[in-house]
């Protein structure tokens, strides 16, 4: 189930009645049938082939206790065992006070009917249940939603360290075997200095401070992951945070090399607020600028601009003719790279596809950037002209703002 579905059963609205007495099922259907969509069954084992068969449907499950052969607490325990997202009602002519702490204790009972029924009170009890189920699935969703989010948080987070840790072990692997270990003759029981070959001067120094860079941004990433844990949690709300501020973090902590960060431009035409799941965007945002800059190696006057702004969508038909219209946030990455072969480019966020398969890639960060652009209810465009660079723009959902005129 991707981030923008939920459980098949969200909108279940169908009632089961069940009552070995048919005269008990056809006046339930007879009376309540104008308002509800409802099936009845005359025992639990038909009972229970209809909650196998239409488990998508039935939301509500009412049972009489007393029936021959098995009773109907029976049929509440193996619908709490199978059925857990069902409402369960008991209806039943004895209500007896140990009885009914049995089906509650045993049977997760929502409400017990006494027969024979009242119409007003069956009929807000039926309501009841069904209001009952439709906030269960909806937070049932919301907890499916928040674990998938984490899901894809931790592949970004496996594919976005990957590449830096590489790097950092490969440069201690490079000191490692420049170390000169120190004679005999130098030994002294003093203070002593670590000796390195180098093939240019401050060569070594330049390698600790890239694998700083790396280990700091690996960091960063880590903190992101935390940060996504804690707003996973029920109730949690995410601080609002603008893209502009977003962009920012990105230029203060991305590992760039040498040059990289003095081609980077940034251009914010319109600020707005992002709309939830900050770290994943964050993320989006970091594999976009490594895809663009991997891109850039050896081209001339390189540079990379990122803007950030509103596309007005005048509709007055989607507003009720009032003055009103849609305005698109979006952010975009614009490099004058060589751009992306068309074969690659038609698949480039729907399969695993890269350019840089000698240098680690695996073709999944598109891939990532596509499903939390969805999550979030954008959308990921790119462009590639034949040799006229690469432009990426992340479309997030639309706002809608009154105009005044």
């Amino acid at each position: 189930m991707s981030l923008t579905e939920t459980p098949a059963d969200l909108d279940a609205s169908t009632l089961l009645y069940v009552d070995d007495e048919p005269q008990a099922c056809k006046w339930f259907a007879r009376m309540f049938g104008n308002e509800f969509s409802i099936l009845t069954a005359s025992g639990v084992d038909e009972a229970l082939q209809i909650l196998q068969s239409r488990s998508a449907d039935i939301a509500v499950l009412l049972t009489d206790y007393r029936m021959p052969q098995r009773h109907g607490l029976e049929l509440l325990r193996l619908a709490q065992r199978d059925h857990r997202n069902v409402v369960r009602v008991l209806v039943t002519a004895y209500a007896e006070k140990n009885m009914a702490i049995t089906a509650v204790n045993e049977g997760d009972v929502y409400r017990i009917l006494e027969k024979p029924l009242d119409e007003a009170l069956t009929r807000s009890t039926l309501r009841q249940a069904l209001a009952q189920h439709r906030q269960r699935s909806f937070e049932r969703a919301m907890h499916e939603h928040r674990a998938l989010a984490m899901r894809e948080t931790l592949g970004f987070l496996a594919h976005e360290l990957n590449t830096p840790l590489a790097t950092v072990r490969g440069y201690m692997d490079a000191l490692r075997q420049r170390y000169i270990p120190p004679s005999l003759e130098d030994s002294s029981p003093g203070d002593s200095l670590a000796v390195f070959r180098e093939g240019s001067p401050g060569e070594v120094l330049a390698a600790l401070e890239s694998a700083e860079r790396r280990t700091q941004y690996c960091q960063s990433l880590v903190q992101t992951f935390l940060h996504s844990a804690r707003d996973a949690y029920p109730d949690a709300s995410a601080p609002l945070v603008t893209a502009s501020s977003l962009v920012e973090s990105l230029l203060d902590e991305y590992p760039f090399d040498l040059y990289e960060r003095s081609i980077m431009s940034r251009e914010v035409q319109q600020d707005f607020s992002l709309p939830g799941r900050r770290e994943l965007v964050y993320l989006v945002l970091c594999t976009l600028t490594k895809n663009a800059l991997y891109a850039l190696r050896g081209v001339d006057q390189a540079s990379l601009h990122i803007s950030m702004g509103l596309q007005h969508d005048e509709n007055p038909a989607a507003t009720g003719g009032l003055k009103a219209g849609r305005s698109i946030p979006w952010i975009r990455f614009v490099d004058n790279g060589p751009g992306i072969p068309a074969e690659i480019l038609q698949h480039l966020t729907h399969v695993p596809m890269t350019t840089k398969k000698h240098d680690g890639g695996s073709g999944m960060g598109l891939l990532f950037c596509r499903r939390v652009m969805q999550a979030v209810g954008g959308s990921i465009e790119i462009h590639s002209p034949p040799g006229q660079g690469t432009h990426v723009t992340l479309q997030f959902r639309p706002i809608h703002i009154a105009n005044p005129n």
